[in-house]
């Protein structure tokens, strides 16, 4: 019998995939504020799965040079160029990250360039004096100090750059749309919980692509078929850890139970917070969000759409039996409506 969060809602679903005495959910829990965008992630992910080569491409977007999660890059690490205060949370961008920025006249004249810089955000308005000492030139910082940048002074002199990095990858849904819309089962819940594509199962319909919420599902261009992160099941099931997190250096990339992971990145928030960082918060983490939480999830330190991140998704499946009822209910109605006309002729 379905459970009745089957669409929605907090639910455990391996179990209501069928599974049964099925093991702890698995999932990831990645903390961006110790990413250094090594990208060991994005080549152990390749190189484990066998994922072709999608190319150097120079985007002009930092350091990224894959844009975001393709059939071919099933991890992605973000570079976000913030030129203000780590304490501030004024947005740097104009609605998405890929639009203008804020004062581009502000940016501009610290660029010293005379046209918009697109994507390089600017400064917050009104900001007239970090205007003038942007278009000023080098200053000196002083001497390098005997602890890393901010740690003997405080959050509120830290330096007016920043990078944000985020390794992104499939978010291995609670409500996965792309597992309901999958018309040839190539799409499965497997006993971790996780969502798996059968690369040989897959026709190339593509209903899964457009199903997603976090546009993390693509196509590869010679065959048409779909691919996407498995959270490396071979290697789960052999009890071993995911290629990205074992690669991680810096253990950004956490792997485990998923209970145990947000009890760990509860802990972690509150200890940045402690320690100056009141910007720090979760994403993906709540099993009563719109896709019924998320099998990987993230510490982020700037809302959402500042890495290209949906800031509400909602499983585009959740009212699917509204929908069919709603039909059902149409179709009867027209038929009754048929019937009545054809019988109302008769003398």
């Amino acid at each position: 019998m379905p459970h009745a969060n089957a669409l929605y809602g907090p639910l455990d679903p391996a179990p209501d995939a069928g599974y049964e005495d099925a093991p702890p959910r698995m999932g990831f829990f990645t903390d961006t504020s110790v990413c250094i965008g090594c990208k060991a992630c994005e080549v152990a992910c390749k190189e484990w799965n066998g994922v072709p080569q999608s190319g150097l491409d120079l985007l002009g977007m930092s350091y990224d040079n894959t844009g975001a999660l393709t059939a071919n890059s099933w991890r992605h690490v973000a570079f976000v160029e913030q030129p203000r205060k780590t304490g501030r949370v004024t947005p740097a961008f104009e609605q998405e990250p890929a639009g203008p920025a804020v004062s581009p006249e502000t940016a501009a004249l610290g660029a010293l360039t005379s046209a918009d810089t697109g994507t390089v955000p600017g400064l917050p308005p009104g900001s007239p004096a970090a205007a003038a000492r942007m278009s000023g030139g080098p200053e000196f910082l002083g001497m390098p100090g005997s602890q890393p940048p901010g740690r003997g002074s405080g959050a509120e002199d830290r330096t007016d750059f920043r990078w944000l990095m985020m390794s992104d990858v499939c978010k291995h849904c609670t409500h996965a749309a792309c597992l309901d819309v999958c018309p040839t089962g190539s799409l499965f819940r497997t006993e971790f919980g996780t969502v798996v594509v059968q690369e040989d199962i897959c026709n190339g319909c593509g209903y899964c692509i457009s199903a997603c919420p976090y546009g993390v599902i693509d196509q590869r261009k010679d065959d048409g078929r779909a691919w996407k992160c498995t959270l490396c099941y071979d290697r789960l099931g052999a009890g071993q850890t995911p290629a990205c997190a074992q690669a991680c250096p810096t253990e950004s990339i956490q792997y485990g139970p998923l209970d145990e992971l947000r009890e760990r990145a509860a802990a972690r928030v509150a200890t940045l917070h402690e320690r100056g960082v009141p910007e720090a918060r979760l994403y993906g983490h709540d099993p009563n969000d719109g896709v019924g939480g998320d099998g990987a999830f993230f510490l982020l330190l700037d809302e959402a759409e500042v890495y290209g991140l949906p800031p509400d998704p909602v499983v585009t499946t959740r009212d699917l039996m509204a929908m069919w009822k709603r039909a059902g209910l149409a179709a009867v109605a027209m038929t009754a409506a048929t019937v009545f006309a054809f019988l109302g002729r008769r003398p």
